[in-house]
């Protein structure tokens, strides 16, 4: 008899921001196929260019180790300056997907009158230090803004904060409806699905994480990146393009500690 359909161990694992970085095609797939971003690359080199339409934005993708292997970097525009983002490799890409997603939704709103504050308050994040930073109820994650320059700053650790399991950086003039997509992301309470085990997560303790296993069809895997394709085209008013998937960078633990 033949056999039934292939299945993948898949764990689920919540809080997101201590599930690891998981696919970076969850990111890079949607920007060139649904958000009409074009790819360049050196066969030689193991990394991922990815440019916007108007050429005003670059996502940078590429295995340092010791800096940042997310960098999306945006020119300057009429009303505002030159501004760029980044972020460590263990930075879940769900939660990166929120920051591009909303750089892509033209429907979005750009204005300045976003508190990226705000979804962490009402999420019951506490003052720590001082108002200009926030602290998760588990302590894990630290939202920081230099009151001088209006950077931003997102750092996570297990205890102590030294060493970071990630930190996400977003440079003064980050638009803030962009940096309030990401602190939304960080309160999301649905777990994110993993592929690479429980070995690769920087925790088990379960005193910070839940995790549990489920046995999922392949073919159901794969069509969640398809659907999150589809829905992301959708907003624009033409299909997705049909052109090959941009080369994905090999994945690795190594990062940089602050």
């Amino acid at each position: 008899m033949p056999d039934g359909p292939a299945n993948v161990d898949i764990a689920y694992i919540a809080p997101r921001h201590l599930a690891g970085g998981g696919d970076p095609a969850w990111i890079t797939v949607p920007l060139h196929r649904a958000c009409g971003w074009s790819y360049g690359h050196d066969p030689l080199m193991p990394r991922v260019l990815l440019s916007s339409p108007d050429q005003k934005a670059l996502l940078r993708l590429e295995p340092d180790p010791d800096g940042r292997w997310w960098t999306l970097q945006h020119a300057p525009a009429p009303d505002r300056p030159a501004w760029f983002a980044s972020f460590d490799t263990r930075t879940p890409v769900e939660m990166i997907a929120t920051f591009t997603d909303a750089l892509t939704d033209p429907t979005a709103d750009q204005g300045d009158n976003w508190d990226p504050q705000e979804p962490l308050l009402t999420a019951g994040w506490s003052p720590a230090y001082s108002h200009h930073r926030l602290a998760s109820p588990d302590d894990t994650v630290r939202v920081e803004a230099d009151k001088t320059t209006g950077a931003w700053w997102v750092d996570t650790a297990l205890r102590d904060f030294q060493p970071l399991l990630w930190q996400a950086h977003f440079s003064e003039h980050t638009p803030p409806h962009l940096i309030t997509a990401f602190t939304a992301a960080l309160t999301d309470p649905r777990p994110v699905p993993r592929t690479a085990g429980p070995s690769s997560l920087p925790t088990r303790n379960p005193d910070l994480i839940t995790l549990s296993h489920r046995e999922v069809p392949a073919q159901q895997v794969a069509g969640a990146l398809e659907a999150r394709v589809r829905s992301l085209a959708a907003r624009r008013s033409g299909p997705p393009t049909t052109s090959t998937h941009p080369p994905q960078r090999p994945q690795t633990e190594r990062h940089r500690l602050r």
